[in-house]
């Protein structure tokens, strides 16, 4: 039959598969260096551990680049991205992941200044309280507030509606209110 491999045959690329392969790949790393550096950021706030935050926003990329293919507006690629690491981050946090793959030993030294996190003591308990919502009502939260996405964006993002991301942010800053409001609490 034409079209057909013969048997013991390998993959044979052709023009086309080569061009989208490439167009992937450029795709990919320009997203990349557009988001990386953010996204890593952004999974620093679920995860302790800066290596554990690399390898979850490695993870997002690969994966995009197994579904780019199904991408059809690109510009959604950001928010695609960003849903994956937050998957990705509370999967880590359930399971008790120390890394995806590996554990590497923490070098500040390697770590840029726009990666590390520095933190005051009342940032330090914000967090805390963060981690003690519900994770749409964090995710919610932490996307308005740290990565200053609009209320659209973080609809995409999660796949939710406006309607449910309104509710999730104005919980979320209840919830987090009384936390940091508990009597007996170092914040208080």
């Amino acid at each position: 039959m034409a079209g057909t491999l013969p048997v013991g045959a390998g993959p044979v690329a052709v023009g086309p598969v080569v061009a989208a392969a490439v167009d992937i790949d450029v795709f990919v790393a320009e997203m990349f260096r557009a988001e990386g550096q953010s996204l890593v950021r952004l999974a620093r706030l679920f995860v302790d551990d800066r290596n554990a935050a690399e390898d979850l926003v490695q993870e997002a990329f690969i994966r995009l680049s197994r579904s780019v293919h199904r991408i059809v507006d690109r510009d959604r690629a950001p928010a695609y991205l960003r849903s994956i690491v937050l998957n990705l981050a509370r999967d880590h946090n359930r399971r008790g992941f120390v890394s995806l793959r590996h554990h590497l030993p923490f070098d500040d030294d390697a770590a840029s200044t726009e990666d590390q996190i520095e933190l005051r003591e009342d940032q330090h308990r914000i967090l805390e309280a963060l981690r003690e919502l519900p994770h749409r009502q964090r995710d919610c939260l932490v996307l308005r507030y740290y990565d200053e996405l609009g209320i659209d964006a973080i609809a995409e993002t999660m796949g939710i509606s406006r309607n449910s991301v309104k509710t999730h942010l104005t919980r979320g800053i209840t919830g987090l209110g009384k936390l940091l409001d508990k009597p007996g609490e170092p914040w208080t």
